[in-house]
């Protein structure tokens, strides 16, 4: 097997890692960067903070702050007019994912023009956009080292799946201090997301021996000190092993595909505006106990490394135990159900077969170690209900 593996060409590491924008820039020969970020940012002062210590580098560097939590089509082509009008040739994503994956998909609309729906998944995007220089301050989607960005189709309520080569950021800056003021929800929510990239990357059908040391490296990051970041935001320690496990699980997905938890979770982010790790979160248990015939084994190697399950036990009950770890795992973070979220349960058994459609779609359930039909998917959507 001959895996491709792509990564961010230039990744800055550490506590203050963030510091080095400017001469990162300089490396990609960036000399009009536009900032993509949210209102928190700009209004909490760090996007100021970045904007101020580019400026005093000597370079000129616009704000475009307006990006929403899923982001939408319309977001997306707003912020391309930007680019266009602006003169930029480059940009730096600051926040969660949804600025990032803003960024991306701004430049491919830039360069590529008409709509973000011709490039959706399994669709190629033709010309390379401006390069992205992203820099998370959560530690959980790893857009800021994949090939992928997920749009939301304003005129179709449909998350759209966009993927491709040129989607790499050409740097990521990996700075776990700016994870510090995150409260514990989007902590939970978040590091759940990294930890549900980490065990599909490593079941998925599209698996390599370079994304496995990755996935797995992740897992035991991620799993031991999901509970602290949660409970003590300023444990250094903590943040730090979150913030690498969620970039090392970035890795790992981006080069070997996520399965059926991200297909079925993407229609309830886009149909019920649920946050995305939040999303998976709800499924992650269910859909891991259905798919467990398809990969005992792998999901063993998955347990023992977030030490739910030791060296010698055997793979069937190793497995089982992960089930089990995952679902005391979301009661100890208070991951909420669909039903305890407030979800319309009339609009949500209105919405299932919709829902189960669009992710078969996606794609994504198809790298799953066993596929499931539309009516098994629907049948996994009401079992997380409540």
């Amino acid at each position: 097997m001959v895996a491709t593996i792509l990564v961010p060409p230039i990744m800055e590491i550490g506590g203050g890692a963030v510091q080095r924008l400017g001469a990162v820039l300089a490396r990609l020969g960036v000399k009009r960067p536009l900032l993509v970020t949210d209102p928190y940012m700009r209004d909490s002062g760090l996007a100021d903070r970045v904007l101020t210590g580019l400026r005093s580098a000597g370079i000129d560097a616009g704000l475009f702050a307006d990006t929403v939590p899923d982001p939408t089509t319309g977001v997306i082509a707003a912020g391309a007019g930007r680019l266009r009008e602006g003169g930029y040739d480059g940009m730096v994503a600051l926040g969660g994912g949804s600025p990032i994956d803003t960024a991306k998909a701004m430049a491919v609309l830039a360069a590529n023009g008409g709509r973000l729906r011709d490039y959706k998944v399994p669709n190629p995007i033709p010309k390379p956009g401006m390069p992205v220089v992203a820099i998370p301050t959560t530690a959980g989607t790893g857009s800021e080292v994949t090939r992928f960005t997920v749009i939301t189709d304003t005129e179709t309520d449909e998350k759209m799946l966009i993927a491709g080569p040129g989607l790499v950021p050409a740097a990521a800056i990996i700075d776990f201090e700016l994870t510090l003021s995150c409260p514990p929800r989007l902590t939970a929510d978040t590091g759940i997301d990294a930890l549900t990239h980490a065990i599909e990357a490593y079941v998925s059908v599209k698996a390599n021996p370079f994304t496995d040391a990755m996935a797995i490296a992740a897992m035991g990051r991620i799993a031991p000190w999901i509970r602290t970041a949660c409970a003590d935001p300023a444990d250094r320690v903590a943040r730090e092993n979150m913030m690498l496990g969620a970039t090392l699980a970035g890795m790992a997905f981006s080069n070997a595909s996520v399965a059926l938890v991200h297909g079925m979770s993407r229609p309830i982010g886009a149909f019920f505006h649920v946050p995305h790790g939040l999303s998976n979160a709800m499924l992650l248990p269910a859909v891991t106990a259905w798919s467990l015939p398809g990969a005992i084994t792998r999901y063993a190697d998955c347990a023992r490394a977030i030490g739910a399950a030791g060296p010698g036990q055997d793979d069937e009950a190793a497995a089982g135990e992960l089930v089990a770890a995952l679902r005391r795992l979301n009661d100890d973070l208070q991951v909420p159900t669909p039903k305890q979220y407030g979800i319309d349960p009339a609009r949500w058994d209105s919405l299932l077969t919709l829902m189960a459609e669009q992710a078969l779609a996606s794609g994504s359930p198809n790298n799953n170690p066993r596929v499931p039909d539309v009516a098994e998917m629907v049948a996994l959507y009401r079992e997380s209900w409540e």
